[in-house]
């Protein structure tokens, strides 16, 4: 079960696409969050998401809002894949301890080894304003993201 509008976001320390640390504690009190789960790098619908979200980066840095992106790949992946389709935000790896961060989220699938599409968008103090969780077939509609984020 994910967690709720209105709840704590809970935060993490994962390794970027680069090697280095993200916190989700360093954007308190500086920009809103967009965090974004997705299954897996060079996958047909995540690709079309992520360059979806690629392609209107402004939308996000126009609202003070940092994008992350989450999946259970390694750092080596998520380089090669980010550089692939000029991915400029950050990709962060939930890869070790597998899935501890989608967990705490509510969006890890046992079964699959892998996160669902879960997004959270959260607000400068860290409390999660709005949510979506969508199965592994199911692309998300980033118009949403944006409506969500006027709200805040």
């Amino acid at each position: 079960m994910a967690i709720e509008v209105g709840t704590k976001a809970p935060d993490f320390e994962l390794k970027d696409n680069h090697g280095a640390t993200v916190k989700l504690s360093d954007f308190r009190g500086e920009k809103n969050v967009v965090l974004l789960f997705y299954p897996f790098a060079f996958t047909g619908v995540c690709t079309g998401e992520l360059c979806a979200l690629r392609d209107n980066l402004p939308q996000f840095s126009d609202r003070e809002t940092q994008l992350l992106a989450v999946s259970n790949d390694s750092i080596h992946t998520l380089r090669v894949f980010a550089e692939q389709e000029g991915l400029e935000y950050p990709l962060l790896s939930d890869f070790w301890p597998h899935g501890e961060t989608s967990r705490a989220y509510g969006v890890f699938d046992e079964d699959k080894g892998c996160a669902v599409r879960g997004t959270f968008v959260i607000d400068k103090e860290g409390v999660v304003r709005w949510t979506v969780v969508n199965g592994l077939p199911d692309a998300r509609d980033l118009n949403e993201y944006v409506k969500a984020l006027d709200t805040l």
